[in-house]
């Protein structure tokens, strides 16, 4: 189905965006393990689970989601993308974003890579600008 993790990230984000339940669950393996939590939330364990919290979340309409500064680490049959999540919201004074430290995992079967882990917490309003890269890497 996904031939690569990026692509399968690019459908979970588009799913986010277009509200679109059935979308984001193609985007999720089937097996009983996978995990998701989202902000705040509880540990959603299991396909079923899952499927029934991503209903909830998008009865309230699509989510205008958008993934930056993505560290993809991808192995032979899994891969880990740690990123910041943008999520662009409506207030009363206007449009704000907020952003969140995401890592989806995934995992390569029979039909392509799938999504078994989606954590993701609430991140400074300037995470961007506060990754702490490693000291010991010189740009000179």
């Amino acid at each position: 189905m996904f031939p690569t993790p990026e692509e399968a990230e690019y459908a979970f984000y588009e799913a986010m965006r277009q509200g679109d339940a059935a979308l984001m669950m193609r985007v999720w393996s089937d097996d009983e393990d996978v995990v998701c939590i989202h902000p705040g939330g509880l540990r959603t364990l299991g396909p079923r689970a899952v499927r029934e919290a991503w209903k909830q979340i998008f009865a309230n309409g699509p989510i205008s989601a958008f993934p930056a500064q993505v560290k993809a680490m991808t192995g032979v049959m899994n891969a880990v993308h740690t990123l910041i999540e943008q999520i662009m919201v409506d207030t009363p004074r206007g449009k704000d974003t907020l952003s969140f430290y995401t890592t989806n995992i995934y995992q390569k079967g029979p039909e392509g890579w799938r999504m078994i882990v989606h954590h993701a917490s609430a991140a400074p309003r300037e995470a961007e600008l506060l990754d702490r890269p490693d000291p010991s890497r010189t740009l000179h």
